[in-house]
């Protein structure tokens, strides 16, 4: 039975809730355990282990960059700050250790905030007992979420924060902190997190988790590290406690032959099953319907517990605003209909000056009473349920009250952080109401605080919730039904009668591109030329529309059409007028379709028109995120068909927005950089342009073999054929993108 069907059970008092083989999946000692709050913490105390390493450092993660600062002064380490330069400088010193970095094998949407090719940076830059590796081991759709590093299998760090880019901060969160900038020097917000770190047998069996991991990404096992006389537990740190049983809770998406696990989403329930007299949450989304429902049942009761949540005002980026945004507001509605008793509390921290900025909340803890503690990767949504790969700790009291007491004590850490008051100012007023909200509600109002969210979501963006689903999902889609959901849009013979029509048309097209100067208007060289006038003027944008729309008509390859918006208004501006006339284009005709009807584009196209019917109405946004992305069809037949099936136009819309993107951003790239080569045709341009061509076309065959789930000499020669690299451009004309944007971890 899955956790939300049992998301209406209660736990007995008695019993615990921690159960290997079912909510977690090792329960293992710790002789010492810290809570590391924030970023300088984490990143101090990783340091300081790292430099202690005698055989092995393990580093998986959502993101991993070698620029990333570890700390800004104050520290007494000869070792340089920069990530990679301090592992660099650690394994020349140690000839002993490895260093195994496993990071996801992320899409190209997320190029723009990750390193460049950074397999090959490492290879050139780091010794040869650096091993980097990306990891492609998950199903379409899903991301390797995992943020552990483990330390000679004697210390190990769970948590929420990746060591990477716009990741460090202090406890004080300024809005000013001139040290919180990435690589390049660019300022950016606050961001609150919290990572525990464990020593003892625990840390060896985190190890065995990494290792399979890797063994599963690479397809080669690491050993367990010979046992060293290291004791890589930083000396500053302050152990929160010592001598317990901590347990390993992991998501893990069925792929490839393994089985699904759901132990976070179990433990969850659980948890919240358990609770007695409050529930304290800190959560980078809130989406999660298992945990939704959880919730609901304990509120509806009369003698439940209170609920706490500590989360970002707004998601980061407009995108995930509309989408992960909106789903956590309806969500987030249901709940306070639910709760009768008005228990549910939900909070945004802010701090002085901070202005239209936010600071980020992307810690992923839980704290149940003075009874467990549970801190880890695990997003509150529906991904980190069952979608995407996640690891959490979770440390319950025995009865000794020992782990009750660091609860509260790290509660009040926490919450004194947020609204600006010492610790024990929260201890105190906690002891006195005996109620959580109580006490926030009575200390918040100062300069540093924490703010209600108000989490009503606007009618256009609500009406967006559906198709925002998509991102949201818990299971991933078998390739094979993915295979079949699309493989109806190939293309087809038209029937008799209809045969001589098209023929007709498209005589007529071609006659007008031989024997007019429409072939000059749209050669690439003229195009740029005319469009660049208008760099700078008002119009530009209805210009750029009305020329997708004429070159759709047209037959116009997108892709020339999109590299020369770029070229001529430059990229950022070039590939949002690009997305605009694309979007614009797609309209046209999805309009088309509707107004000639269902039974004239089906004489047209034949009855495999209901097959693409039926898969669009039942996953419209989803299928036309993939068609955009791997264009199994011309794209003008793509959308006179979905205008003819009648499928939802914010679905149709929503989707071609979606798969197109990535492959503006990839057309908009090819195109600046090789206008700077040709302006200036040095070594180091002709270097990147050829870079940025590898990573296009290695891009689309990595897109092509994850989507379809089969090595492309494993698939039918009919497949293969129109799956071929050549095909992208036979069918469609455009650069093909990237798979579908998560949100961001």
């Amino acid at each position: 039975m899955s956790a939300r069907q049992e998301g209406a059970r209660r736990l007995p008092e008695s019993s615990a809730v921690l159960e290997p083989g079912r909510n977690c999946w090792r329960v293992e000692r710790a002789t010492r355990v810290a809570f590391l709050i924030d970023a300088e913490a984490y990143f101090a105390a990783f340091a300081d282990a790292v430099e202690r390493a005698r055989r092995s450092v393990l580093i998986v993660g959502w993101d991993f960059n070698g620029g990333t600062q570890l700390w800004h002064g104050g520290r007494g380490s000869e070792l340089p700050a920069q990530l990679a330069s301090f592992l660099r400088c650690v394994l020349e010193r140690r000839r002993t250790l490895h260093v195994n970095v496993l990071d996801w094998d992320f899409p190209m949407l997320y190029a723009g905030d990750r390193e460049l090719l950074p397999a090959y940076r490492f290879a050139w830059q780091m010794p040869r007992r650096f091993h980097f590796r990306l990891d492609p081991c998950c199903p379409i759709g899903a991301s390797h979420h995992q943020k552990i590093v483990v330390v000679d299998d004697r210390v190990a760090f769970v948590g929420g924060m990746d060591i990477a880019a716009e990741r460090w901060d202090t406890r004080e969160h300024r809005a000013d902190d001139p040290r919180r900038t990435d690589a390049r020097g660019t300022p950016f917000p606050p961001v609150h997190d919290v990572q525990m770190m464990v020593e003892g047998p625990i840390a060896a069996a985190i190890g065995d988790l990494v290792r399979e991991r890797w063994r599963c990404a690479t397809g080669r096992r690491l050993p367990r590290p010979v046992r060293a006389r290291s004791e890589p537990w930083p000396p500053e740190v302050e152990p929160a406690l010592e001598d317990v049983d901590v347990a390993i809770a992991r998501t893990q998406p069925a792929y490839q032959g393994r089985p699904e696990v759901r132990e976070i989403e179990e433990l969850y329930v659980d948890a919240i099953a358990a609770a007695e007299r409050w529930i304290y949450v800190e959560n980078q989304y809130l989406t999660s319907a298992a945990v939704g429902d959880a919730l609901i049942r304990r509120l509806r009761e009369p003698d439940g517990p209170e609920v706490v949540v500590v989360g970002p005002s707004k998601c980061a980026g407009w995108l995930e605003e509309t989408t992960m945004g909106a789903l956590r507001a309806r969500l987030v509605g249901r709940i306070r209909d639910n709760d009768p008793h008005g228990r549910f509390h939900i909070y945004h921290p802010t701090v002085p000056d901070l202005g239209d900025a936010r600071l980020n909340v992307h810690a992923k803890l839980m704290i149940v009473d003075d009874t467990l503690i549970r801190i880890g990767s695990a997003n509150l949504n529906n991904r980190s349920m069952g979608l995407d790969t996640e690891c959490d700790l979770a440390i319950e009291d025995a009865g000794d009250g020992r782990v009750g007491r660091a609860a509260r004590k790290l509660l009040c850490e926490l919450l004194g952080e947020h609204l600006g008051v010492p610790p024990g100012r929260v201890d105190e007023e906690l002891a006195r109401s005996g109620s959580l909200g109580a006490t926030v509600e009575k200390l918040r109002g100062g300069a540093r605080t924490l703010v209600p969210i108000d989490d009503e979501v606007a009618p256009w963006m609500d009406s967006l919730v559906d198709a925002a689903a998509v991102f949201d999902s818990e299971r991933p889609i078998p390739a094979d039904e993915l295979q079949e959901m699309v493989a109806p849009l190939e293309p087809v013979l038209p029937r008799r009668w209809p045969l001589y029509v098209g023929a007709a048309v498209v005589l007529a097209i071609a006659a007008t591109w031989a024997w007019t100067p429409l072939r000059d208007w749209f050669d690439p060289a003229e195009l740029v030329g005319r469009l660049t006038p208008f760099a700078r003027s008002p119009y530009a944008p209805p210009i750029v529309v009305g020329l997708f729309v004429v070159g759709g008509v047209l037959l116009v390859p997108v892709t020339l059409l999109i590299v020369a918006t770029t070229a001529a208004f430059g990229a950022p501006l070039g590939a949002l007028y690009a997305l605009l006339g694309s979007l614009a284009s797609a309209g046209a005709g999805y309009a088309l379709g509707v107004s000639l009807g269902r039974d004239r584009v089906r004489s047209l196209f034949g009855h495999r028109l209901s097959k693409i019917g039926s898969r669009l109405s039942r996953h419209g946004v989803l299928v036309m995120t993939v068609v955009r992305m791997l264009p199994l069809a011309p794209f003008a037949v793509v959308n006179l068909a979905a205008g003819a099936a009648q499928i939802r136009l914010r679905d149709f819309l929503a989707g071609t927005a979606l798969g197109m993107l990535p492959g503006i951003v990839g057309a908009a790239v090819f195109a600046e950089q090789l206008l700077r080569t040709v302006r200036q045709p040095g070594a180091t341009n002709v270097l990147l342009l050829a870079l940025v061509i590898v990573a296009l076309f290695f891009g689309g065959r990595w897109l092509e073999r994850r989507v379809m789930g089969v090595a492309p000499d494993e698939r039918p020669h009919r497949v293969r054929r129109r799956w071929s690299w050549l095909g992208w451009f036979r069918t469609s004309g455009r650069i093909p993108g990237t798979p579908d944007p998560s949100p961001r971890r």
